[in-house]
């Protein structure tokens, strides 16, 4: 396997996605005169120590979808907690899709129990823009243009690349995409949602097309290659999680190379878990951060998003295998965690990342050909 460890800007230097400018407002509010759901940056109201202040007044933010066994959420969340016990944070549907968070907002509207912020995979985000509202983090410069919607309707935050974790007691080490249509892994190989849905699911099938004779842009293969795994009895519906890794039920699993890398770190002990991301070209990906543009508590929203670019947190992003946003711009600055950077799974040397605008034609041709081709 040719290898090589490459960072969060790894989008930059291999794809176009997003050419985005940034562009910061600019404006003056006192205290008694913001209205946080229109606040587009610090500058606005006079830096992090007035957010903060209005975000304990509002006194809650509610998240969603965020499984705390994904990419070390469990430590972010309870390190804002602890950092902001005046602000009550309510955890809601933890193994939601990022899909299902849209639909709670549009279901819970006008209600305090809403979501505030959102983490959402690229084809949910770009569908649903209309409902953020734009915000440009302190750190925002620091953010690849490739990574962020120019006003800061959503922004890149942390990512991987797509991979396949097995047991090695179950089946044979997977070399190659093709070995997972053969006879020993009928019934084992499960990916993380409905790709129409999921992110992380979404970008199974664009690993097994750019592996598969296709490309970002043609997605076909992709869905053709999971066709061929339904028929031969080698796909199980199922959405794995660590107890259906640990019960045997899902032996093999498509999913981003840090959730994965979190599997064996949480089942050590009970079930051996290897992680495996395939020679050839390989398919990286990150999840955006989006403010719900009627979020009960504007002002914690953004908090909240301030709280996530931070130095802090962009290497719990990194203890937790992911590689953060601002890994490149930290480095130089030496303010990243070297060791846990230097630590992460070696990576392909061509990698592909979606732009946005393959992302509309591989959900749009998802939507039409994924029930279908695994029915």
């Amino acid at each position: 396997m040719n290898t090589r460890r490459v960072g969060i800007g790894v989008a930059a230097a291999l794809a176009t996605a997003l050419t985005l400018s940034s562009c910061a407002a600019q404006a003056e509010a006192t205290d008694d005169s913001v209205d946080y759901s229109t606040v587009t940056s610090l500058d606005e109201v006079g830096g992090l120590e007035a957010l903060e202040e209005a975000a304990k007044a509002e006194g809650a933010l509610n998240v969603i979808a965020l499984p705390r066994d994904w990419a070390n959420y469990g430590e972010i969340l309870d390190l804002f907690m602890e950092k902001y016990p005046e602000i009550t944070v309510t955890e809601a549907s933890p193994d939601a899709s990022s899909a299902e968070e849209i639909q709670a907002a549009e279901n819970l509207a006008g209600q305090d129990t809403a979501p505030d912020v959102f983490d959402l995979g690229l084809a949910v985000a770009l569908e649903n823009t209309d409902a953020f509202a734009p915000y440009q983090v302190e750190t925002w410069d620091e953010i690849p243009s490739e990574l962020k919607e120019e006003t800061g309707l959503y922004v890149g935050d942390y990512g991987g690349y797509m991979s396949v974790g097995y047991d090695p007691d179950a089946v044979p080490a997977p070399e190659s995409l093709e070995d997972l249509l053969g006879a020993d892994y009928k019934g084992k190989v499960a990916i993380n949602g409905d790709p129409t849905q999921a992110g992380a699911a979404f970008a199974a099938v664009g690993l097994a097309a750019v592996q598969n004779g296709g490309s970002v842009d043609d997605f076909q293969p992709g869905i053709d290659f999971f066709s061929e795994l339904n028929a031969a009895g080698n796909f199980v519906k199922v959405d794995p999680t660590p107890a259906t890794i640990a019960s045997g039920e899902t032996p093999v699993v498509f999913d981003w190379d840090y959730l994965n890398v979190g599997y064996g770190t949480q089942l050590e002990g009970q079930r051996n878990w290897e992680v495996v991301i395939f020679d050839g070209t390989g398919y990286a990906g990150y999840y955006n951060q989006a403010i719900n543009k009627d979020a009960p508590h504007p002002a914690a929203a953004r908090l909240w998003q301030e709280f996530l670019y931070s130095d802090e947190v962009q290497n719990l992003w990194l203890k937790g295998g992911a590689r953060p946003v601002r890994a490149d711009a930290m480095a130089e600055a030496g303010t990243i965690d070297e060791k846990l950077f230097d630590a992460l799974p070696e990576s392909p040397e061509e990698t592909v990342v979606p732009t946005a605008e393959q992302s509309d034609a591989a959900g749009v041709l998802l939507g039409e050909k994924w029930a279908s081709a695994v029915q």
